[in-house]
């Protein structure tokens, strides 16, 4: 997810190393290494977030300072480890994405140079996860700005372009600087341009709603410039898989987003999934969902039929017509066990709507901010230090495997829809 507390193949794995190959005029044609997208969802599958790790910050701004400051723990969570991720892969994911907050790890103009140790924990976090047999997503978190400070100020780009020539700069920078790090990875690795780029308002502030062309065509040149910047420095990043936001990282404003031109042709589509926000994330979370949930119980909308008509959109305006599209967040607060009948519908949502992303094609990652307990902003299901289950989540991701990878030609979403719980 965006903010604190925020957050938002079953093929068999290659092990790829990292192996530096030459740019696209030694040798490495981007029409020959190309991988189609539906290797690649095969390959991404179900995947899993470390989330409110590396994107966690201090905020000292409270203090009087002007800056915010990473750092791995300040959110709760303990120092992720190798065991960590070999654990997320037995547990049957497929890949991880890394949300990364950079902000004050950034330093000043022109240069922008991002500090040596920052960068290298998350490379060697990235390792860790690699060398478990996953797939890894790279990107930039909390980087945005909602009103504090922060560098990625959508806002201020759509009516200021000197502001808007100056993060562009920005953005070219620090790319340049991540991408040349992970130049030696092979495809395994993915870099993912922002998160959850937005004013604040999440698409429903007065100044969005007024046009909202305006800040989505800046997202544009934001990502045709994380593209740019990281094709430009070679070896393996002129063909790797990259990922493009839509605004807030919404399905509702994907119409909006224009793919970057892209000389390698591996652009994928990124968005994140909460519906209902009622029922996955709010502060006074209904305890059902779908049809068979109650009404009064229930929110007023986002049942089954609006998970597949928004899944069925992207595929249609993007899948279809050759652009892979990726779930980097979803999932839902976690319930009681105790209470029986509100963890049956929390287990049928999170089936329901795997499920879904596999019938549509998206590879989908489930967001982990690994906070012991159930209620609002609780999205733990793996200890970030051990990899152990927690919350008594082992059945939940047991089923979300199988939502992904079963065979089993009865198993479908009717017949997942056909078995929800009953009134």
């Amino acid at each position: 997810m965006n903010r604190f507390p925020f957050f938002a193949l079953l093929a068999v794995l290659l092990f790829w190393t990292c192996t530096k190959e030459g740019g696209p005029g030694e040798g490495n044609d981007p029409a020959e290494t190309s991988e189609a997208p539906a290797q690649l969802v095969e390959r991404l599958g179900l995947g899993w977030n470390l989330g409110n790790q590396l994107d966690a910050f201090y905020n000292y701004k409270e203090a009087g300072s002007k800056y915010n400051m990473p750092d791995e723990t300040c959110w709760g969570n303990p120092k992720v480890t190798s065991a960590t991720f070999k654990a997320v892969k037995a547990a049957g994911f497929s890949s991880v994405r890394l949300p990364v907050t950079w902000l004050g790890k950034i330093g000043p103009a022109p240069e922008y140079t991002i500090d040596d140790l920052w960068l290298n924990r998350v490379y060697q976090v990235a390792g860790y996860a690699h060398s478990a047999g996953l797939n890894v997503i790279v990107n930039t978190h909390h980087d945005e700005n909602h009103g504090d400070d922060h560098w990625l100020d959508i806002a201020g780009a759509a009516v200021n372009s000197s502001l808007n020539e100056r993060i562009i700069g920005e953005i070219t920078a620090v790319w340049t600087q991540i991408a040349t790090k992970f130049a030696d990875c092979g495809d395994w690795l993915i870099l993912e341009g922002f998160n959850e780029i937005n004013d604040g308002g999440w698409g429903h502030s007065e100044a969005f709603e007024a046009n909202p062309s305006k800040q989505c065509e800046v997202l544009n040149e934001w990502n045709q410039a994380f593209v740019d910047a990281v094709r430009a420095t070679g070896g393996n990043n002129a063909t790797r898989w990259l990922g493009c936001p839509t605004y807030a990282a919404s399905p509702a404003y994907a119409s909006y987003a224009r793919m970057p031109e892209d000389p390698a042709g591996k652009l994928l589509l990124a968005v994140h999934f909460y519906d209902p926000y009622e029922y996955t994330i709010g502060e006074d979370q209904f305890p059902e969902w779908g049809h068979t949930g109650k009404s009064g119980k229930k929110a007023a909308w986002g049942d089954e039929s609006n998970v597949r008509k928004v899944l069925g959109k992207l595929s249609t305006e993007f899948v279809q017509k050759g652009i892979p599209v990726y779930l980097g967040e979803f999932g839902c607060s976690m319930r009681k066990q105790s209470e029986a009948r509100a963890w049956a519908f929390y287990k049928y949502y999170l089936e329901y709507v795997v499920k879904a992303a596999r019938t549509y094609g998206m590879p989908c990652l489930l967001w982990d901010n690994g906070v012991v307990g159930a209620g609002a902003e609780n999205h733990g299901y793996l200890d970030h230090g051990t990899g152990a289950y927690i919350n008594g989540s082992e059945p939940l991701i047991e089923t979300m495997v199988k939502a992904w990878s079963s065979t089993d030609a009865s198993y479908t979403l009717q017949s997942v829809y056909d078995s929800a719980p009953q009134l």
